[in-house]
């Protein structure tokens, strides 16, 4: 039997062939089923076999069987035929400018700002939504994966091509501590600080905490780690409790949706340090939705989240801002 390795062991047609004369049990009644002649129906089969370098049917024994190799083949085979089926219908609902399914990563700290606009918006134009709150990086693999078309969050995929990427709004990083506390002016303060106040962080599973840790270390500052959270409630609660401080975001304290009677948010010393939120997906696969969705997302964010940030912290005027 001649290997050809190059190309696909097969075309779509060839697997229906295929697939047919393994649920009739054999070549004749598959050439009758699918109208075709038996001539044809045995090449179909003999092409498969030489461009896969296997072979699927054991000929000696009647009616025919399949090997090790076809058995493998038509189960996976199966659900390829199966899936092809669907893309007519899907395209059909394209044209009527309708997705059939679009899967959305929020990360957490925006879920309050833009879960129920995003979802509505994306109804308008698709027939099931699904929208996951979560960390940035389980989104990011998910998105790669194609398990997610959408990701919002921190970019930390900056360095992979492929993607496109709009950028929804940019924010500082703050100190959020209890009232009578004398915060730290200094960059080095916060070493002496945090053996008084635990410092409570994010999570180092999250981008948030990571980048935090960056901002840390850039500082020459290994601070004690007793307490960390994957959530922004979590993090501005503990502090809530008065049980440390937290180095956090306007937005994360917009999620946690806490009273801060009490604390008090305050530019973080020494050098700033800021994060920008990002829609990111893969490049050319959804048109023009993602360029839309990024605007959607920018005026929703200027409409709410901004304002409520700027009532309670009347400082971070003009300093939380969409791209």
């Amino acid at each position: 039997m001649t290997t050809r390795l190059d190309g696909l062991p097969f075309d779509l047609r060839s697997l229906q062939i295929f697939l047919a004369v393994c649920d009739t049990g054999s070549i004749t009644d598959a050439a009758r089923q699918l109208n075709l002649s038996q001539p044809a129906v045995s090449q179909a089969i003999s092409d498969i076999e030489a461009r896969s370098g296997a072979q699927l049917f054991d000929r000696a024994v009647r009616p025919i069987g399949l090997t090790r190799a076809g058995g493998l083949l038509r189960q996976r085979g199966s659900s390829l035929l199966a899936e092809a089926r669907q893309i007519a219908p899907l395209l059909r609902e394209m044209v009527r400018h309708r997705l059939p399914l679009i899967r959305v990563g929020l990360v957490d700290s925006m879920s309050r700002a833009l879960l129920v606009d995003l979802s509505a918006k994306l109804a308008e134009s698709t027939e099931n939504v699904a929208v996951l709150s979560g960390l940035t990086a389980s989104h990011a693999s998910a998105l790669l994966t194609r398990r997610l078309d959408l990701l919002i969050g921190v970019d930390d995929l900056e360095d992979l091509d492929g993607l496109e990427r709009w950028p929804l709004l940019s924010e500082p990083y703050v100190l959020l501590a209890p009232d009578d506390v004398d915060l730290p002016k200094e960059p080095q303060d916060l070493a002496i600080f945090a053996e008084k106040h635990d410092l409570v962080r994010f999570s180092a599973r999250s981008q948030t905490g990571i980048e935090i840790e960056r901002h840390l270390r850039r500082l020459k500052l290994d601070l004690p780690r007793r307490m960390e959270f994957d959530t922004p409630f979590g993090v501005t609660a503990r502090v809530a409790a008065r049980q440390g401080f937290a180095i956090t975001t306007p937005l994360c304290l917009l999620e946690a949706a806490l009273p801060m009677d009490g604390l008090v948010c305050h530019p973080l010393p020494g050098p700033s340090l800021r994060r920008t939120l990002t829609l990111i997906a893969r490049q050319a696969e959804l048109g023009r939705l993602p360029h839309h969705l990024a605007g959607f997302c920018r005026e929703r964010l200027e409409l709410n989240a901004i304002p409520a940030i700027e009532a309670q912290f009347p400082w971070l005027k003009g300093l939380v801002r969409c791209a």
